[in-house]
């Protein structure tokens, strides 16, 4: 082996950045750095989720309170005026049917039945959820509807008993507060004892109409005649 059958051998090697040696690095002026600016001076470093300035992403977005969003149950709602165009009468209608109709999209897992326009026909519905006036709608025409078993009917019992036990709790509370105040009642008038006398009040044994009580000697004033001739 040669010296030149080395030199021939070639290995891929990345060529180092040389920044801050002028235009000939390839650079350019400002050495990759750009203009004037916050990182234009060396160790300047940033955080993360740094957005230049301008208020973060994670200040921006609000945290207080409680969010139920992970936990909703998200009914698809179709109306009655919907199901009176869409199906002939006596037909049964339940989630399959209503995709199959395109009343409902393909992700669709529960669905709840609205009452919002007029139903003429007789149909046998299958859903997860009914308004009253969509109940009552159904009803009214002759048909059948059906509360499906599962998830929402079970949610919606469990906030039925929540309500009842709340309404219980706030009576029962309600109740004894009344006892609490029946047994307390009003405050009773301290009664004199038998043979004990009354107090006497200061000014009470002057005269009607305000005069100066009598001195001795009959005078008004507190003067005797005889000091009056004097």
């Amino acid at each position: 082996m040669n010296l030149k059958d080395v030199h021939e051998i070639k290995v891929p090697r990345t060529q180092r950045k040389r920044v801050g040696r002028g235009w000939g690095s390839g650079m350019g002026k400002t050495s990759t750095r750009g203009e004037k600016g916050q990182g234009r001076r060396g160790g300047t470093r940033f955080r993360l989720r740094f957005e230049g300035g301008q208020m973060p992403l994670y200040r921006r977005l609000p945290k207080k309170g409680f969010s139920n969003h992970p936990f909703r149950v998200r009914f698809e709602g179709v109306n009655v005026g919907d199901l009176e165009a869409a199906f002939p009468a006596g037909s049964t209608i339940d989630l399959e049917a209503l995709r199959a109709a395109l009343l409902v999209p393909k992700t669709a897992t529960i669905w709840k039945l609205l009452g919002d326009g007029t139903l003429t026909k007789k149909l046998t519905i299958k859903a997860d959820a009914a308004s009253a006036g969509a109940r009552t709608k159904v009803e009214a025409a002759g048909g059948v509807l059906e509360i499906l078993e599962g998830q929402a009917k079970d949610r919606a019992a469990e906030l039925a008993k929540r309500r009842e036990h709340l309404a219980a709790r706030s009576t029962k509370a309600v109740e004894a507060y009344r006892e609490e105040a029946k047994k307390v009642g009003k405050p009773k008038k301290a009664v004199a004892a038998k043979g004990a006398k009354k107090a006497k009040v200061p000014g009470a044994g002057a005269p009607k109409g305000g005069g100066a009580p009598k001195a001795e000697g009959g005078a008004k004033g507190g003067k005797s005649k005889k000091d009056s001739k004097e």
